[in-house]
């Protein structure tokens, strides 16, 4: 806003981070060139956007108040190199939701988003002078360092993919191609800003400040996580979703640190009502014993809830309902718009129906055929037609085969993860062709693929 002091937008600009990097840089663009910080915040269009979203964009409720230039990446190329998570097409259906749903939850939580630039990454990073600074930039960063910037935001995986490298060097590259100042993320992506700080300048580009979020503990403890389902609270759930998600969710009373409903309430809750309030004050009501209990700062909500003045009932209830309160008006706009239900349709597309395994007929007549070649008295000798490695001193009897190769096959069909990778187990202990064994693997690789974006 035009009204506050430099040293004010500094304070706004980095209020509720965990970690600057590179403060120095903010005061130099705002105090000494007297304009506007232009920042940016990406996010990979992976998994389904959830309640957890409210974080970054109540920051960016924050830069705008302090009169930021304010950019959001819908990062879909990187979506597309996170270990494949989803085909490229998918992705870009995915791209398109995520700004549907982006802008509506910035309207929810009154924020104008006529002064925000949407910018979908592939919109620029296909360009010559972007392909030809991810070639300089990876003749300079060893695979040690690129592997290590990923390592908590890449997927990680027993034999990574080439992509998973090239991710953080994109993700840096992109702070001279969006033209920005500083770059704004999760605590998580730490070591990717950190790969930018460090190389960067080496290409002739200078260096950016970098703001970071807490993250926010889920539902059930640990990282919110939008392939963790039991973590994370969607924003287009129904209101009784949202009630029965949170009656679940890990509270325990009298404990603050890693509880998943105050970390809400701290980051998202009180934040927000500060945004709305006339007076600047935030305001979190929790009903107990029929009284109003009105608190302004987490502080002294912590403070009754570790002396058990409030429990994990009245606070699940409060939070439920500011929450809905939130998310009414997304789910309004959802219901009421065809191409936002059209383009989610798109986006996450219903899993294949397992096929149907055919019953075998029976017939009782009580007549058992004799196998080829087999004789009276002596059964013919067992074949596995498989192609798989001959049986040797070190490697199980052939017979041992048909079992685990048939659980793999129909865990497969079934879509069941972790039963197809203990049968590939199995298959691998009994020894198979290594040709086949390879084709195993990337059945279960295109399986674990699928899942995850099912999760997300």
């Amino acid at each position: 806003m035009a009204s506050l002091t430099p040293k004010e937008k500094i304070a706004l600009i980095t209020r509720n981070l965990q970690e600057v990097l590179g403060e120095d840089i903010i005061a130099d663009v705002i105090e000494k060139q007297n304009r506007p910080l232009k920042i940016y915040w990406g996010t990979a269009t992976t998994g389904r956007p959830h309640c957890g979203y409210f974080v970054p964009m109540t920051k960016l409720a924050h830069f705008l108040r302090a009169g930021c230039e304010v950019t959001i990446l819908l990062a879909d190329l990187h979506a597309f190199l996170d270990n494949m998570k989803a085909p490229i097409e998918l992705v870009q259906h995915r791209a398109k939701y995520y700004e549907f749903l982006v802008k509506s939850v910035l309207k929810s939580i009154g924020v104008s988003i006529d002064k925000l630039r949407f910018v979908f990454g592939s919109s620029y990073q296909k360009s010559e002078a972007y392909i030809m600074d991810i070639f300089r930039l990876s003749s300079i960063v060893t695979e040690h360092d690129a592997k290590k910037a990923g390592a908590e935001v890449v997927k990680q995986v027993a034999s990574p993919l080439l992509s998973g490298l090239i991710y953080p060097l994109m993700q840096a590259l992109d702070e001279e191609h969006l033209g920005v100042d500083a770059q704004f993320g999760g605590v998580d992506q730490r070591k990717i800003f950190t790969l930018a700080v460090e190389n960067l300048p080496s290409l002739g580009y200078k260096t950016r400040a970098h703001l970071m979020n807490p993250m926010v503990p889920g539902l059930a403890g640990g990282k919110m996580s939008a392939s963790d389902p039991n973590s994370k609270i969607d924003l287009l759930d129904s209101a009784a979703d949202v009630e029965k998600k949170l009656k679940k969710a890990v509270c325990a009373p009298k404990e603050v640190e890693g509880n998943g409903v105050i970390a809400f309430v701290e980051y998202v809750l009180i934040p927000i009502s500060e945004l709305g309030a006339e007076d600047g004050k935030a305001r979190f009501v929790i009903e107990k014993d029929g009284q109003e209990i009105v608190y302004e700062t987490i502080e002294k909500l912590k403070e009754d809830y570790i002396a058990d003045t409030i429990g994990p009932k009245e606070l699940k209830v409060a939070t439920t309902l500011a929450l809905n309160k939130l998310l009414d008006p997304i789910r309004e706009e959802y219901a009421n718009s065809p191409e936002f239900k059209e383009i989610e349709k798109l986006a996450y597309p219903p899993p294949p129906a397992p096929e149907k395994k055919k019953k075998e007929k029976k017939i009782g007549t009580g007549y058992v055929a004799k196998k080829k070649g087999e004789v009276d008295g002596q059964a013919a000798p067992t074949t596995v037609d498989l192609p798989v490695a001959a049986p040797g001193p070190s490697t199980p009897a052939a017979q041992g085969l048909p079992g685990p190769y048939l659980r793999f096959t129909e865990a497969i069909q079934n879509g069941k993860v972790s039963a197809a990778r203990d049968a590939l187990k199995a298959i691998e202990r009994i020894g198979v062709a290594p040709a086949k064994l390879r084709e195993l693997k990337g059945q279960l690789s295109d399986l674990e693929g699928i899942d995850r974006a099912g999760r997300e």
